[in-house]
């Protein structure tokens, strides 16, 4: 791999045998980020600069506890810069970390990173979503750039900020303007070609290394065992092997680009219908299944080097009865890094969802710490969460070693991307971008009813469900450019129907109905030709085109069952 190299045995061993000689909780020791810990006071000789878990530990054994606590956490913040922000967000900043501004929160509280959050079309991840710092290429790379220089003062300042998003693409897109759009993961799963996924998210990866983001929470790793909308059309699909060649390629490209990923959502969301922004849910599978169905993407994941596992919101029973995995030692201590073998950095999923706010803010970080987190994401409040943390390091119900082994593994994923020259933001919807994307998105194509490879008689008429005018818009000049005859009314009906659709929402005069999120609703629409792109991006909709006109046959395969329909009825 090209990028970002894969983590090693040896790199775990590293860390653990370095943090055993930084529990003492000296402050501030004398011989700083150069030379490494030494027990006996003397500094030891001079740290290998090419290996970032003896720099990690290194400069966690110069750290006081203040620093080592803000090292841990990664909330939002209000505003689209950095330094300065409107009454409306200083507000915002005042009610969640007691600071106006994000560059204040970041020197008060010393923070190891922070998370740009927004709002896209169709998002199931909307609760958690406070505010929005996240407009265009140009702002995301102004606001990232005050934000590490905010961080570059701090004692932490050595190794780079952690600047994360959600850009999984599909439904949870946080920058959607200006930037090369990727199908979604169920796409990908139609598409059925890993290195395909993997040239699109190197693209990708190297579009958000460009806006200075160098953490993606993705790809999302979860099997799609149920009819979950949560994750639905994130999911690569029902298939745990086809989806873990995807996890994997999909993980390979961003970190090639240099940006960490973080696989998620372990032990694996999609074995429950259920929503864990609102309530926990019960994954009630056996064991035997879970390891069958449910880690064999994250195991993927993590052999392809993920730098970073999310954990989730969810009761699995077989484990851990009663107890969310986020706040489970047996599942991420015992499970995760035992038995999956996992020695990067565990994220929590968003601490301001409702499950997590059964507890304080600072009693809840220090359960996730507890449980085996290395990362608290999204914390409903900054001061609280540390103040919480401090407090707990210091009367010892916190263990300082379990503190000091979080640190170092953060540090040692921020060394792993240190060094690495900013790509041009010339490089944002590039040509060569368009085209991976557009590979991938005309493979996913997949004709569950009718005629292979057959041009749709034109003139054609777009209709779609409410509210997807820019997607009818979209498809109508891509048609038009393939060489078919759009018409407002009268022609072939062509009707799109999208996320959060049923069968209320079909068209049972239209002559071909296509499917851009999860298939489902195919099963009860009773057009002569059913087709599913699963995305609605520009991609998918020139794919679509493409196969309406006759110019491209419909290659893919639904990656999730949808009853008394074909995975394809272009033979394969």
């Amino acid at each position: 791999m090209g990028g970002v190299s894969t983590p090693s045995r040896r790199a775990g061993v590293a860390i653990a045998a370095l943090t055993a000689l930084l529990v003492s909780g000296c402050s501030n020791g004398p011989e700083g980020p150069g030379a490494a810990p030494s027990p006996s006071g003397v500094a030891a000789s001079p740290v290998d600069a090419s290996d970032p878990a003896a720099r990690a530990a290194a400069l966690a054994g110069t750290l006081g506890d203040e620093d080592l606590v803000g090292q841990v956490l990664m909330p939002y913040a209000y505003g689209s810069s950095a330094a300065t922000v409107s009454p409306g967000s200083a507000a915002g900043n005042r009610a969640l970390s007691g600071v106006d501004t994000p560059t204040d929160m970041i020197a008060k509280y010393r923070l190891g990173g922070l998370i740009l959050v927004g709002f896209s079309a169709d998002d199931p991840t909307s609760a958690n979503q406070a505010t929005t710092n996240v407009d265009n290429p140009a702002q995301v790379r102004e606001l990232t750039t005050g934000l590490r220089e905010a961080a570059g003062k701090l004692p932490t300042g050595t190794a780079p900020f952690l600047v994360g998003t959600d850009q999984e693409y599909g439904v949870v897109t946080r920058i959607t303007d200006g930037v090369t759009s990727l199908p979604s993961a169920l796409a990908a799963g139609a598409a059925g070609k890993p290195a395909l996924t993997e040239a699109a998210w190197r693209a990708a990866g190297t579009e958000l290394a460009a806006m200075g983001i160098n953490l993606d929470f993705a790809p999302v790793a979860d099997v799609l065992a149920t009819r979950s909308t949560v994750i639905g059309s994130r999911s690569f699909g029902a298939d745990p092997r086809q989806a873990s060649a995807q996890v994997a390629g999909a993980v390979k490209g961003l970190q090639s680009a240099g940006v960490a990923a973080s696989v998620k959502h372990f032990p694996g969301h999609g074995l429950s219908a259920a929503d864990s922004h609102h309530e926990v849910p019960v994954v009630g599978q056996s064991r035997q299944e879970l390891d069958a169905t449910a880690f064999p993407p994250f195991r993927a994941g993590i052999d392809a080097g993920a730098m970073a596992v999310m954990s989730a919101h969810l009761d699995v029973t077989a484990v851990d009865p009663g107890t969310p995995a986020t706040f489970s030692h047996k599942l991420l201590t015992e499970v995760l890094r035992g038995q999956l073998g996992f020695e990067g950095v565990v994220i929590t999923d968003g601490m301001n969802m409702s499950p997590a706010k059964r507890w304080s803010p600072g009693e809840a970080a220090v359960k996730a710490l507890l449980a085996g987190n290395d990362l608290i994401l999204m914390t409903p409040h900054v001061g609280q969460a540390y103040d919480g943390l401090l407090a707990a390091l210091r009367d010892g119900s916190l263990p300082r070693a379990r503190l000091v082994e979080a640190v170092t593994r953060v540090l040692t994923m921020k060394f792993r991307l240190a060094d690495r020259p900013a790509p041009a933001m010339s490089t944002l919807n590039a040509p060569a971008h368009r085209a991976a994307a557009g590979d991938l998105a005309a493979a996913a194509v997949t004709l569950l009813r009718g005629s292979c490879g057959a041009p749709v008689p034109g003139p054609v008429t777009v209709t779609s469900s409410t509210g997807r005018n820019r997607t009818r818009a979209a498809l109508t000049e891509a048609l038009t450019a393939a060489g078919v005859r759009v018409v407002p009314a009268g022609g072939t009906t062509v009707h799109l129907v999208g996320y959060g659709d049923d069968t209320g929402d079909l068209n049972k005069k239209a002559a071909v109905t296509v499917a851009m999120d999860t298939p489902y609703v195919l099963e009860k629409a009773t057009s002569p030709t059913l087709l599913a792109t699963y995305s609605s991006g520009r991609a998918s909709m020139d794919a679509l085109a493409r196969v309406l006109a006759g110019k491209a046959r419909p290659a893919g395969r639904s990656p999730v069952p949808v009853p008394g329909l074909p995975a394809t009825s272009c033979g394969g």
